[in-house]
Parts: structure tokens; sequence; C-alpha cells
């Protein structure tokens, strides 16, 4: 598992705002705390609960809430839904399912979020 963090731009229905994300490979879902999504959109009610278990053996996390986001990845749009997650430590946390979904490439060597453009383009055949 390994982290990079850097600064991005969140674009919801209500606004916009910029925060700290820390893109983690090794957490499954990308989450967000409370108090910033709220002020971005439209929070939803899960129909259950989402419990994740953390690096803390034994630690769950449960998410109730959720939030369809676009994020700006140096100049690059991308969106995602964001699970709430009260008392998150980060700002923001990208996680494996969205850098999987807009083939993300971390260089933990150079500390580098990288992004194809071409993924960004919607396409329709």
């Amino acid at each position: 598992m390994a982290i990079i963090q850097k600064m991005i731009r969140l674009e919801g229905s209500k606004g916009q705002a910029e925060a700290v994300a820390l893109f983690d490979s090794g957490a499954s879902y990308s989450c967000i705390q409370p108090g910033i999504a709220e002020k971005l959109g439209i929070i939803e009610i899960l129909p259950r609960p989402m419990k994740s278990g953390t690096a803390t053996n034994g630690d769950t996390l449960t998410a109730t809430q959720t939030i369809r986001l676009d994020f700006y990845v140096d100049g690059n749009r991308l969106s995602d839904e964001f699970m709430l997650i009260p008392g998150l430590s980060e700002q923001v946390i990208i996680g494996a399912a969205t850098l999987q979904k807009w083939r993300i490439k971390l260089d933990f060597e150079r500390d580098q979020v990288i992004i194809d453009p071409r993924v960004t383009h919607l396409r329709l055949l």
C-alpha cells in the first residue's frame, strides 16, 4: 500500500472547494469528510450502511451517506461517488475503485499522479 497527497478541486451541485486528497491504493473506495461534502452538493442516504476495515486490526469505518462529485487533477475533470466518513483523518481519499475507473497511475518514486487525458473524454460509438 502506498499513498500520494495532492491538492484537487472538488465540484458539486452547491459549489466547489479545494482540498488535499490522499491517493491511496490501499483504500477500497473514495471518501470525504462530511463537513466538506455538505458544502458541495446533495448528500444521499445509502440503502444499507457500508463497513470498511482500516489499517488498525479490528477497526472498522461505517458509511451511511454518499455524494457524487466532479474533481479536477491537473486540469483533468473526473467524477465519482464519495463515501462520507465521520472522523475521517484526511479531507478526501481517492481509493482504488476510482483509480481503476479512471486508469489513474501513481508514480511513488516521483510522487506523481498520472492521468491519461484520453480517458477524460466522452466517447459515443
